[in-house]
């Protein structure tokens, strides 16, 4: 299979059209079709379903895993035969809560190590793995212990939720019978959250009874100032609010926090760098979450 096709293909579902791929590749979009056209027919299957952004079918991601292990070990390569000054990218999938707090010891320590560039993609910790199947990044963090096909798994360490609000919301909606979690404001991330949904579970609220009172903030360390504030209750990694519950700029709830375990996959591939991303996941995770007893 003609190595320059499957560096094609990866290019596509990397920049999600065929005509940024032709940037990033120097090339003319015309010459991209024409490389996905002799890889289909080389294959005989459809391999990208033409959309916005454009995705690759289930044959496709196959071949996409292999090319992305494919590059890693050629940019290795390079770099130690020195024919290239160019950086090993590193695909991994990330929580938006975990960006936020301990990896970036990650990120500095990866700095420091010169060779090695990350992209990251943020996806919430419970659907992580689908983009590890699915070839798109090569290590992820997630909640799932079991390793995917070819993956290895590690414990990380637990990550632990608490309900939070200003002093002064849990003081006005606090009644005779308890906390008043129907006509409580309520901060969301948006409408794809595990953590939050859990917590409304346990809580027996729902969006459609309170919609009027709720706020969407989309990143993490927003979500954390628009809690701070006094925007509404929401749910936070323990580890990101916990100074702000030391100074009392914010209170606990109650105490039905949430803890996930979290866990490293990564492709089984003989790389130095993987190697080295793979050290420093665990020894900033396991530095700063508390370790299941």
């Amino acid at each position: 299979m003609n190595p320059v096709h499957l560096e094609t293909l990866l290019a596509i579902v990397d920049e999600g059209s065929f005509e940024y791929a032709a940037t990033v590749l120097g090339i003319t979009p015309s010459a991209v079709s024409q490389r996905i056209k002799s890889l289909e027919a080389a294959t005989g299957r459809v391999l990208l379903r033409r959309a916005n952004p454009v995705t690759a079918t289930d044959a496709g991601e196959i071949l996409v895993q292999s090319a992305r292990r494919m590059a890693l070990v050629q940019a290795e390569t390079d770099a130690r035969l020195g024919q290239r000054l160019q950086r090993v990218p590193l695909s991994v999938a990330v929580n938006n809560d975990t960006l936020a707090t301990w990896f970036k010891a990650v990120m500095a320590e990866m700095a420091q190590y010169g060779d090695a560039a990350l992209r990251l993609r943020v996806e919430d910790e419970t659907r992580t793995l689908s983009m590890l199947r699915r070839g798109d990044v090569l290590g992820a963090i997630t909640h799932e212990s079991a390793p995917v096909s070819g993956c290895v798994s590690e414990y990380l360490g637990t990550m632990r939720y608490v309900a939070v609000s200003t002093p002064d919301i849990k003081s006005r909606f606090t009644t005779e019978l308890g906390l008043a979690w129907r006509q409580m404001p309520l901060v969301i991330y948006g409408p794809q959250d595990a953590i939050l949904d859990q917590a409304m579970r346990d809580r027996q609220v729902e969006l459609h009874v309170i919609r009027g009172r709720v706020s969407q903030i989309p990143t993490s360390e927003a979500y954390l100032e628009a809690v701070r504030i006094g925007l509404g209750w929401g749910v936070l990694a323990e580890i990101q609010v916990q100074q702000y519950l030391d100074s009392g700029d914010l209170v606990a709830l109650d105490g039905d926090d949430i803890e996930v375990d979290l866990y490293w996959q990564r492709w089984r591939l003989e790389s130095e760098v993987l190697e080295k991303l793979t050290s420093s996941v665990i020894s900033a995770a396991r530095t700063a979450l508390p370790q299941r007893k």
